[in-house]
């Protein structure tokens, strides 16, 4: 989710190294090739699963009810897309979460849908911008990301036409130098709750929301210590500190508390509230609450891992930050 930190500076410091870099982005990153998707009703299955609940694609790509709390879905947008994001988020530019239905997607190859996945790169050869994080989805196992794809292509169409990005000038040329080749990994056996833990939080984007960013990217000293700050309709929210830290973090935390945090939100139990002028958040509660409980509890087992940071954090205040 994920994903909506300051991108401006990070950015045009990697745009900087990248003209000297070797591996500068080229023509030849993520070349085409033969991509046959799943069938079977197991890896549809499998990728309903991840795409709803892990990877959260709806979340970006729906339309959200910031009426309520935590933003549920507007019903008959699901994977509709048009969700802006801009200078709320901090973003230097204006950027459209697109439409990944078939509506949209029906002339797409197989293969084209995974390299924009996995390595950034649009049907028209384009850069993607980082937003969207292909980056992690190029992290993960290929199986999992062509079961998603094959989820995708199983949605109902959702006639909505949706704007152009507009990257600011600077980052024009940035983003070409950006996307890369996918770099597949074999999924963790989820007995070894660690390792597996870190590859879920890989594919939920975990970090890109609740670790602040500075001219490198990632702000490391402070990976997962949250302060991320987004403009609300009616205050400002910064992302909760996750790291273990017994005071300002989840150090305190049981397993099961953790656990019992997103169940909470589970749709089936959970009717999300009117705000009014009060506190919302664009954590998406409701869909991270269908992850099974042995997913939740391995992230929670891969974050006692992480460095502990103490970071007090003011959630929401009615005084706008940005």
């Amino acid at each position: 989710m994920h994903r909506f930190p300051r991108f401006f500076s990070a950015i045009l410091a990697f745009a900087i190294s990248c003209c000297v870099h070797p591996k500068a982005y080229s023509p030849q990153t993520g070349r085409i090739r033969t991509v046959t998707l799943p069938t079977s009703a197991a890896r549809i299955e499998r990728g309903r699963y991840l795409a709803n609940h892990v990877a959260a694609c709806m979340d970006c790509h729906s339309k959200r009810d910031y009426a309520r709390l935590a933003g549920p879905v507007v019903p008959g947008t699901f994977g509709g897309g048009g969700t802006e994001f801009g200078k709320d988020y901090g973003l230097p530019g204006t950027y459209y979460a697109k439409n990944i239905t078939p509506f949209a997607l029906k002339n797409w190859s197989d293969a084209e849908l995974l390299l924009a996945m996995t390595a950034g790169v649009s049907k028209n050869g384009k850069p993607l911008f980082p937003l969207m994080p292909y980056a992690n989805y190029g992290k993960m196992d290929e199986n999992d990301a062509l079961s998603i794809l094959a989820y995708l292509r199983t949605l109902k169409p959702v006639e909505n036409a949706v704007p152009d990005s507009k990257p600011t000038a600077p980052l024009r040329m940035a983003m070409k130098m950006m996307p890369h080749k996918a770099r597949f990994r074999a999924m963790p056996d989820p007995k070894n709750s660690v390792d597996y833990g870190r590859y879920l939080v890989t594919m939920a984007g975990c970090a890109d929301c609740h670790t602040k960013r500075g001219m490198g990217g990632l702000a490391k000293k402070a990976a997962f210590a949250g302060g991320t700050e987004i403009r609300m309709a009616n205050g400002t929210l910064r992302t909760a500190n996750i790291t273990p830290d017994q005071e300002t973090g989840i150090g305190s935390w049981t397993k099961t508390a953790f656990i019992s945090r997103f169940k909470t939100y589970d749709p089936a139990t959970f009717k999300s509230p009117e705000v009014g002028d009060g506190f919302n958040t664009v954590m998406p509660w409701s869909m991270y609450a269908g992850m099974s409980e042995q997913d939740l509890g391995a992230i929670y087992a891969y974050l006692k891992t992480v460095k502990p940071v103490r970071n007090k954090v003011e959630v929401f205040s009615r005084t706008h930050g940005l």
